[in-house]
């Protein structure tokens, strides 16, 4: 302790800055600092009687040469002068290397002087600068390996092997250390070995120091070889400064992994009674049998120059290749009587391996660059690592997977095939207890593959290297079966194991999911197609670093891999059919030849052997030339004869019959030849030899066979043989044993197990690795995560699940949640919908909680279920982010969403605050949107009254006192359970799936549109429960909400929701509330959606037909309230409804209210907005609004004042087609003018109709107004084109049937029902004559005027006539001829009415006074007195061959003109 502190001491005196001259007081120091050890030592000689004393004389010198030495030494340091640096260390340090050389001294000395010199090392004046220094660290290293001392006991022995081991470490650990050289160092480890040998028999202590120096020697040496240059001979540089790794030697000792109780091998040590003079090292390393055991095939691998030589990469190969050999010490090394034999077997390869760990960690990815260090990992190191791999021990089980990790890390681009064998032949194997493992070793190996799971770009690594690789197993597949069987609990409770599979599950899925934000996820992934056959054992990557040409590359070979196996089925069932596959696939040529059909049976795994031997032993020249090709796909070089045979008959199965067998053999032994000749002659002799080798195999290891070969049998069986020569005893002799100790199995393992790793397969291995394709380095991006995601989804949804399903801890249930949301969102960026789908329909099977029987107990039970609390939460947390790839799921999780309604958990109309929000949003600039004109303020239910909803609501019945059924307060748990309900429910976002299904995708919205309809069920008549309908109205709300968000995309939802509505209303013969949310939630569509989506307007308008078409009862309940829904639309939609179609339905709606007494005046205020000063008339309206109008008129619901105010409606509307008519003068063409003319005179004529029929209302204001409205229609018509066909109509089927059809009603109808005919009868004769008068010019000029005339009179004439209650009106009376006389001077005025001459019969002239006389015979001669006749016929008489009348008896004249005016009567 004194030591150490005095150290520390002077470390500080160092440190602080000093007034006196620095380097006096420096030198000083160190001079005291040596003269204290020198007395130290001394001392302690002095304590023994055999230096104590004087010599007896005689002697040349009083005192030994030790003592003198180190009394010489302490007269001179004082007096140095120089630097420290500047003084070779040998002056100073030879002293104390003496006293450790001599076997004189004892145990205690030897200490002091290691000590000493351990202090002198540890100071900072020895460095790689320091004079001579090269010299002095090998005395020192020559010196403590030469170590030699009595031993008094066993306690002071073990002291000087402590500081044996301090002082070697000290020297590896100093700046200095870049001066020895190779021989040097491997000798201190030599050394180092040699005491952690010895120690195996002594105290616990000094085995663990000896351990824990070894390993910081390891650890030393290796730190260095990152600094050595890239090349075989390159030696450390002098100037680097070693770097320490761990604490320095005086830290407590600690070894890397758990020793157990240690065992030691016998040495020439043990043999002897003490330790004097035992020599615990020697200088050279290669002399002693248990130095570096395993080098016996090349004595000395470096020259010895090149050992002399400062140290690098010779001695660093030397050591692994030492550590590399303790893995095989088991084999040739004897058991310590005294030692456990399984902690022996324990021991050692612990202590490798855990060296070798710290070597590869610390050398790492500077390995690579040395040859012959590589070469020692891929062959000898990983050969042990698979043999000790499938230990039974769980220590070295995870200290070799350790290795491996760290061999992933820095080498897997070398170790490609090394590491495939490993997982296979190991991992896979050790984690499966069908094959023999114990629980302890199968949950190490899980543990190592969750480990390895957790980089994270293992699996990638695995899937492009491997599975995508004809040659190569697929790992990835085979490793995420492994997981996600492991992870099943099968008729057994949740294990660690279980859950260790889980993580391993879940690391690679979040992987996958973080590599996502990474980039490269393409969601266009090109197929891969074979156009035409390429030899698909050659296909190459141009460059396998650079994703754009790899990533293409291992999707191709996958698809070539798979499409090999399905050949491979097909050739198993039938060969011919299994080569015809694969040609229509081009994986084979059309015309087959040799080589492709043997390269496909010698790289496609899972082929029947027994068929592929029969193929390859068959006479047939084809087959004969495939077997040779066959054989030509081996490599055989450099391999003994036994090998190369195993591997070529675990291909396929040795056919029976002995002519196959010899074309089979001949094949092997010609290319056997070709690549290996150094013994054999010629191909004849290795045609010999391995039928000699398969008889023997059959003869030794057949049982039926009772005499067995011998050696000696063996040997003259095959005399001569070597083209008349013997072959050498030895090489038949290591044949013999070969085949005796290892069976060349008749019947090779069929299928792609997981199989043993065999010396043949291993030497295999190493011969591939040579040729197979480079290791392909992933980055960070999901180049291949969909190919990988799409394998595992289903098994790890499933595993996931069932662990769910299983676990009963919070821990456990989030790991799964993190699994699922990671799946979730894979799926999702992948595109891959149906495992997206497959999800959602696992976790929703853990929300069920309905249970019917009860109020409460189910949102209890909820609010205490954690699982199915976060399964709830999860599945909404997956609608809501990734409801873009969610298909058929929407299935399920609307069933979780109605589970929820009908507990009462949602939050109150969810459904209507999702339509609601978008729908006010313009309207509120911020808060609670109010609540609109559907919301049930304006609409009460007329069906069943829907049960309080609501979570709070559901609550507070809990909370509630029920005066039936009391119920006791609510526990504190009951509260607190409640509380998580209303949490979750919160978490839940239920109401985002709909106010955000704008931002769905096309097919996704689709589905859940569909969803929600299927989930509604189809609407039954009459017999549908309280709750089936309460489901149905709530589906319905929510489709609803979604077609309102989505008005943009209304084409993809319309034609759905359209059937839905149509089959509620079609199928509904009572009022109910769901008859009236599916009639006023399509009425709230289009008043929304109008005034966006012109082009479907005629859809949205004709679905309002539905409305129509309501069953009677229905219709009667919801009139009212459609009415004024009708007239909102109207009036917020008018100039967005362009069509005829579209009009047509809205007045049919309107029309059918002029017979609804509630909804007649709502209906009627449509009208009225419509038609008021023709602000909403357009010609696609015009009709269909005049017969609306004309029915309100003809309504008998509510006061005559409203039939008169709809007649002046359609009178008014003259007006628009007047403006119509003038407009298009104004802006149109001719033709376009004549063909809207005559469409407006259509419009005129069916206005003039719709008012000819109210006017037969029994009601004589309606019918005189209609009259007065009529009147004013056809004498206001002016500014209309009307052709004079039309007014020809216009009298026939309105003037004239009116006229008719009142007159036939006074004459037949009581008094009663037609009140005061009389004043309609001369407001009919008024406008009779006033619209005849007012178009006589026009009409006079027709050839039917005659006609048109005398259809007047005789309407006049009757009038005249009628009786109304037996009597004739004297009104009418007075009236008639009034008229007619007025009509009479008129048309003779404009001369339309004269006599004609004699020349032809005047049957207009005659037939009017003809009728006149019947009238009123006294008009003729007031019209036209006797002079006015005979006047007219002398201007008759002297215009004969002038102007003739024609014959209407017109002639104009310019006094007929200029009085026209004046004589038109009112």
């Amino acid at each position: 302790m004194g030591r150490i502190k005095i150290q520390a001491g002077i470390n500080a005196i160092e440190e602080e800055p000093e007034e006196s001259d620095p380097s006096y007081s420096n030198k000083t120091t160190l001079a005291c600092m040596i003269n204290s050890e020198i007395g130290s030592v001394l001392a302690v000689m002095r304590r023994n009687v055999r230096w104590g004393g004087r010599h007896m004389s005689g002697d040349d010198q009083l005192e030994h040469s030790l003592i003198l030495s180190l009394k010489a030494l302490r007269r001179q340091i004082f007096s140095w002068q120089h630097q420290w640096q500047t003084i070779n260390p040998a002056f100073y340090l030879q002293p104390f290397l003496d006293v450790i050389r001599s076997d004189e001294t004892g145990a205690p000395i030897t200490g002091v002087a290691l000590s000493s010199v351990y202090k002198i090392l540890t100071l900072d004046v020895i460095d790689q600068n320091t004079v001579n220094i090269e010299d002095a660290m090998h005395l020192v290293v020559d010196a403590v390996t030469s170590c030699r001392f009595e031993v008094s006991d066993p306690s002071s022995e073990e002291v000087v092997l402590m500081k044996i081991l301090q002082v070697l470490l000290a020297c590896m650990k100093s700046k200095a250390s870049v001066m020895l050289s190779n021989q040097h160092v491997c000798t201190i480890v030599n050394t180092c070995f040699r005491i952690v040998h010895q120690a195996g028999t002594k105290g616990e202590l000094l085995q663990r120091v000896a351990r824990y120096t070894m390993h910081e020697l390891v650890r030393c040496i290796f730190s260095h070889l990152q600094d050595v240059d890239n090349t075989e001979h390159a030696l450390v540089n002098g100037s680097t400064t070693l770097k320490q790794q761990t604490g320095g030697p005086n830290n407590e000792y600690a070894f890397g992994s758990r020793q157990l109780e240690n065992g030691s091998t016998n040495t020439e040590y043990d043999n002897q009674p003490n330790f004097a003079s035992a020599t615990v090292g020697t200088a050279n390393v290669m002399d002693e049998n248990i130095a570096f055991p395993g080098s016996a095939k090349e004595k000395m691998p470096y020259d010895m120059h090149l050992m002399t030589e400062p140290y690098g990469v010779p001695c660093m190969m030397e050591i692994f290749h030492f550590l590399c050999s303790l893995l095989n010490v088991v084999e040739h090394m004897g058991m310590d009587p005294r030692s456990n034999t399984i902690a022996f077997d324990e021991d050692v390869p612990l202590f490798a391996l855990t060296m070798i760990n710290s070597a590869i960690e610390l050398g790492g990815p500077s390995i690579r660059h040395h040859p012959r260090l590589l070469g020692l990992v891929q062959d000898e190191l990983f050969r042990n690592l698979m043999q000790f791999g499938l230990s039974m021990s769980p220590l070295i089980i995870s200290m070799v997977c350790s290795v491996v990790l760290n061999l992933y890390h820095h080498l897997r681009t070398e170790l490609k095939l090394q590491l495939e064998a490993f997982f296979s032949c190991v991992i896979l194997r050790l984690a499966q207890s069908r094959y023999g493992s114990s629980y302890q070793q199968q949950e190490v190996a899980m543990e190592a593959l969750v480990d390895f799971c957790r980089q994270k770009t293992f699996m990638v690594d695995m899937y492009s290297n491997f599975d995508c690789d004809i040659t190569c197993s697929n790992v990835f597949e085979d490793l995420a079966n492994l997981l996600s069987k492991s992870a099943f609990p099968v008729n057994c409770p949740l294990s660690s194991m279980h859950i260790l599979a889980l993580d391993g599950l879940i690391a690679v899925i979040q992987g996958m999911a973080e590599r996502i934000s990474n980039g490269s996820v393409s969601s266009e992934r090109s197929p891969v197609n074979l156009e035409e056959y390429t030899p698909f054992w050659m296909v190459k990557c141009e460059n396998y670093s650079d994703p754009n040409h790899w990533v293409s590359f291992v999707r191709r070979r996958k698809y070539i891999k798979r499409r090999l196996m399905i050949g491979a089925d097909h050739f198993n069932r039938d060969p011919k059919k299994g080569l015809e596959f694969l040609q229509g696939t081009h994986l084979l040529p059309d015309k087959l030849d040799p080589q492709s059909v043997a390269c496909f049976f010698r790289y496609t795994a899972g082929l029947d052997k027994n068929l592929v031997g029969d193929f390859l032993g068959n006479h047939d020249e084809f087959c004969v030339q495939v077997l040779h090709e066959f054989a030509g796909t081996f490599d055989f070089q450099d391999m003994n004869l036994d090998t190369a045979l195993r591997l070529f008959l675990e291909t396929f199965r040795l056919p029976g019959e002995s002519q196959k067998i010899q074309r089979v053999l001949e094949a092997f032994s010609e290319r056997y030849y070709e690549q290996s000749p150094h013994i054999l002659a010629n191909k004849d002799a290795a045609l010999l030899l391995s039928y000699s080798l398969i008889m023997l195999n059959t003869d030794l290891h057949n049982v039926q066979v009772k005499k067995k070969m011998t050696e000696e049998d063996f040997i003259r069986n095959n005399r001569h043989i070597n083209d008349g020569n013997d072959l050498p005893r030895e090489y038949l002799t290591e044949l013999y044993h070969s085949i005796c100790k290892n069976e060349i199995r008749a019947t090779p393992e069929q299928g792609v197990g997981f199989p043993e790793m065999t010396p043949s397969r291993w030497i295999d291995l190493l011969h591939k690795s040579k040729k197979t394709a480079p290791f392909i380095v992933s980055d960070s991006r999901a180049y291949l995560d969909h190919d990988m995601f799409a394998i595992m989804s289903g098994p790890t949804i499933a595993a996931i699940s069932v662990v769910f399903d299983h676990a009963e801890y919070e821990d456990v249930y989030q790991t799964c949640i993190d699994g699922f949301l990671a799946v979730a969102k894979i799926s999702a960026c992948h595109h891959l919908e149906d495992v997206l789908d497959d999800l959602v329909v696992s976790l929703c099977k853990f929300t069920a909680l309905l249970n019917p029987s009860s109020v409460e107990k189910p949102v209890l039970a909820f609010g205490d279920d954690a699982k199915a609390r976060m399964a709830t939460v999860t599945v909404f947390t997956i609608a809501n982010r990734y409801g873009d790839y969610i298909r058929t799921g929407w299935r399920n999780i609307l069933d979780c969403i109605l589970r929820l309604h009908k507990l009462g958990l949602l939050p109150a109309r969810v459904a209507s605050d999702a339509a609601d929000e978008s729908e006010l949003s313009a309207e509120t600039g911020h808060g609670k949107p109010v609540t609109n004109s559907l919301s049930s303020a304006h609409m009460p239910s007329i069906g069943t009254p829907r049960r309080s909803s609501g979570l709070m609501g559901r609550f507070s019945q809990l909370l509630s006192l029920d005066t039936e059924e009391p119920r006791s307060q609510p526990t504190e748990q009951q509260l607190a359970a409640h509380q998580r309900t209303l949490q979750t429910i919160q978490k839940c976002h239920v109401d985002s799936i709909f106010t955000e299904s704008k931002f769905l995708q096309a097919e996704s919205l689709l589905q859940l549109a569909r969803a929600l309809i299927w989930a509604a069920g189809r609407p039954q008549k009459g017999n549908s429960t309280p709750e089936d309908e309460d489901t149905a109205v709530f589906c319905l709300e929510l489709l609803i909400a979604i077609t309102l968000n989505n008005r943009d995309r209304i084409e993809l939802l319309w034609q759905g929701v359209y059937e839905h509505i149509s089959n509620i209303v079609q199928s509904t013969v009572m009022p109910c509330a769901l008859v009236e949310k599916a009639v006023f939630g399509l009425l709230r569509i289009c008043q929304r959606l109008l005034p966006y989506k012109e082009n479907i307007a005629d859809e949205l308008l004709r679905s309002l037909q539905l409305v129509l078409k309501l069953d009677a009862r229905v219709a009667d309940a919801y009139c009212e309230q459609i009415t004024q829904e009708v007239s909102r639309l109207v009036k917020a939609n008018a100039s967005h409804i362009r069509s005829q179609l579209g009009w047509r339905t809205i007045t049919s709606l309107l029309s059918i209210t002029a017979r609804h007494l509630e909804a007649s005046e709502a209906g009627f205020d449509a009208l009225l907005f419509i038609m008021s000063d023709g602000t909403h008339l357009v010609p696609a309206n015009y009709v269909l609004c005049v017969d609306a109008a004309r029915q309100f008129s003809e309504s008998r619901v509510g006061l005559a004042d409203r039939s008169v105010r709809a007649l002046d409606l359609m009178a008014g509307s003259i007006n628009c087609l007047a403006r119509w008519t003038s407009e298009a003068k104004e802006t149109m063409e001719e033709e376009e003018v004549a063909k809207l003319s005559q469409d407006i005179g259509e419009m005129w004529l069916r206005l003039v109709q719709g008012l000819r029929k109210v006017c037969l209302d029994q009601r004589e204001e309606v019918r005189n107004h209609a009259l007065l409205a009529l009147q004013k229609c056809l004498t206001g018509a002016d500014e209309i084109i009307l052709p004079h066909s039309l007014w020809l109509q216009c009298f026939d089927m309105v003037i004239f049937t009116v006229l008719d059809d009142l007159l036939e009603i006074a004459q037949g109808h009581s008094q009663k029902d037609y009140r005061n005919m009389e004043s309609t009868h001369i407001l009919a004769m008024k406008l009779l004559s006033k619209v005849f008068l007012q178009l006589l010019q026009d009409l006079s000029e027709l050839t039917t005027f005659c006609k048109l005339w005398l259809g007047v009179l005789s309407r006049m004439e009757k009038y005249m006539k009628v009786k109304v209650r037996g009597k004739r009106s004297e009104k009418l009376q007075e009236l008639v001829p009034e008229l007619l006389k007025n009509t009479l001077l008129v048309m003779k005025t404009r001369g339309i009415l004269v006599q004609r001459s004699a020349l032809g019969g005047d049957s207009l002239w005659e037939l009017t006074w003809l009728h006149v006389n019947n009238i009123a015979p006294s008009l003729q001669p007031e019209v036209f007195p006797q002079q006015d006749l005979e006047r007219l016929q002398h201007k008759q008489g002297e215009s004969v061959g002038g102007l003739v009348p024609d014959e209407k008896g017109y002639v104009p004249s310019n006094e007929t003109v200029s009085r026209e005016d004046a004589a038109i009567a009112g």
